[in-house]
């Protein structure tokens, strides 16, 4: 099923998502609605808090990018379009290794793309939907991707990681987002 995507604005996107403890049918309903919604809105990655869910869950599909990416588990190079999409259960990232600026979107702020520094090289613990333990390291957009949604799930937000005056050149765009959103807010509150 298709969710609809939180906007900017929305409390539940400054919220830091909640550990998942038991693997159930409704974690793997909701992972599957949120792979489902991903795809229809044509984005690389999603988190819990951009459906309205503050949990520690995110999904996450960079095949037919342009923007390479690597994945290794251990010294072995796997190949990365085979372990798409896939879906990461309280993850955490525990070494990172360089740094890249790169181009960033987010689908809760829709029409603005940022520049944002990154680690270029990622460590990656997680569970993933089958319950099994997930360790991998991870390169180029799969990287970027993974670190900006465990951003979401820890309340940051991309704009939060960009210098100060490239956001003060988005205040007004941000300002309208957040009002819009806040508005529907209200009007489905009644």
């Amino acid at each position: 099923m298709i969710l609809p995507i939180i906007r900017y604005g929305h409390p539940v996107l400054r919220q830091k998502g909640a550990e998942i403890k038991e693997m159930t049918g409704a974690i793997r309903r909701l992972a599957q609605d949120m792979l489902e919604t991903m795809q229809a809105a044509r984005g690389v990655g999603l988190a819990a808090q951009q459906i309205g869910r503050a949990l520690q869950l995110t999904v996450i599909d960079v095949r037919g990018t342009d923007r390479p990416s690597q994945m290794f588990v251990g010294v072995t190079e796997m190949a990365v379009e085979p372990m798409m999409p896939i879906v990461l259960i309280n993850p955490r990232i525990t070494r990172r290794e360089g740094e890249e600026k790169g181009s960033e979107g987010c689908l809760s702020f829709p029409g603005i793309s940022l520049e944002v520094a990154r680690a270029g090289t990622i460590h990656v613990a997680a569970m993933g939907l089958d319950g099994a333990p997930l360790q991998f390291i991870a390169t180029g957009l799969l990287s970027r991707a993974i670190q900006h949604e465990l951003d979401h799930l820890n309340g940051v937000l991309f704009i939060d990681r960009v210098r100060p005056e490239q956001r003060k050149l988005l205040e007004a765009e941000l300002r309208k987002l957040e009002k819009e959103t806040r508005a529907a807010l209200r009007k489905k509150r009644g």
